[in-house]
């Protein structure tokens, strides 16, 4: 396949090779651990720039409007000077504030973050670490963020930070079934937890056609429980600003609240990231069987550009929906994940597994 020459495991293993010359394995180690940590903290505030200032094109978008323009070309400059604000500005505390647990519950939040992001496959041989299990790896760090929701709402010591924390810790523990259950769709219909055999499975075509009308139905539930699971609009209860103006993370301020906003964007692309390597083929190039020239040509797009393609494409979605649809009451809220997406997603692994036994899949 023409894909194979954008292969970054040439490049990672020349660096590899070249660190093992100058220095002793113990030290190599180390040093790959400094430059993999540097290399996604960058990526976490590029990320964190790029994503806000999408949001707020996207909302304008939708609203008919233009959004930041004055800030830099086409207020481009908007977010970074954001963000040095939030950097210069003092981390307040109350004084009846749990100082230990208010300083801890951020770096949770952002440390499930880092952790889950590990697993993402980026492009061919662009992966900080590929696990045998790494669905299920996912699955767990990711739930970690939770707890620091729930220790920041109860540290603060504030009415509307505790409400936000319950109802943010009711909605993540609720939808994450269905963004488990979505996920096992597919581990069943390839066989393997593996994100780089995922990945190999779907170089004929993504799952999302191949995988019959299952894979469609487990495609959809994950992007509303996803969308649920990173408490963004219509499911944005834990921190509705009309009832509990900024829920959990109401007492925070400066850095400690950047953490809190970072987190939730990059969940949001972690989101869209493990979506579109399951179901949308990762970095896979679209391919149509038959039609050689076609699939040649796609070939020659760089494996990065689909994967980022892709994952664009999903956080889209995910920021139409919250321009879109109005709140949901929580009672709505745990409606649709009990009483709808849970028993749908239940009858869809069946209906996938039995496909599956049967051999009926493309």
């Amino acid at each position: 396949m023409k894909f194979d020459i954008y292969d970054f495991s040439v490049l990672t293993a020349s660096i590899h090779q070249l660190l093992g010359e100058m220095m002793g394995e113990t030290a190599v180690m180390i040093t790959e651990m400094v430059i993999v940590g540097i290399v996604f903290l960058t990526l976490f505030a590029i990320l964190g720039l790029a994503l806000v200032y999408a949001e707020r094109k996207v909302c304008a978008f939708f609203q008919q409007r233009l959004g930041p323009m004055r800030v830099g070309f086409w207020g481009t400059a908007q977010t970074v000077a954001d963000a040095i604000k939030l950097l210069l500005k003092e981390p307040l505390m109350t004084k009846s504030a749990d100082k230990f647990l208010f300083n801890l519950a951020p770096f949770i939040i952002i440390v499930a973050s880092f952790m889950a992001i590990a697993a993402v496959p980026f492009a061919l041989g662009l992966q900080a670490i590929d696990l045998d299990i790494g669905v299920f790896y996912v699955t767990a760090v990711s739930s970690i963020g939770v707890a620091g929701i729930l220790i920041a709402g109860w540290a603060s010591n504030n009415k509307y930070s505790l409400i936000g924390a319950m109802r943010s810790g009711a909605q993540i523990v609720s939808y994450e079934l269905s963004v488990g259950l979505s996920l096992l769709t597919i581990v069943v219909l390839t066989g393997s937890l593996q994100f780089s055999e995922i990945i190999e499975s779907q170089r004929e075509g993504w799952w999302i056609f191949r995988g019959h009308i299952p894979a469609f139905i487990a495609f959809v539930i994950y992007l509303i429980a996803g969308t649920a699971e990173t408490n963004r609009g219509p499911f944005d209860l834990a921190e509705a600003e009309s009832e509990l103006t900024a829920g959990f993370h109401t007492e925070y301020s400066g850095m400690k609240f950047a953490f809190f906003f970072l987190a939730e964007f990059v969940n949001m692309f972690i989101i869209a990231a493990i979506g579109a390597t399951m179901f949308l083929g990762g970095w896979m190039p679209l391919h149509f069987g038959g039609f050689t020239a076609f699939n040649e040509v796609m070939d020659f797009i760089p494996p990065i550009f689909w994967f980022l393609g892709k994952t664009a494409f999903l956080i889209f979605m995910m920021m139409w929906f919250k321009w879109t649809f109005p709140r949901l009451r929580i009672d709505q809220l745990l409606t649709l994940e009990w009483k709808y997406l849970l028993p749908i997603n239940l009858i869809n692994i069946l209906i996938m597994a039995f496909i599956v036994l049967m051999g009926w899949y493309f």
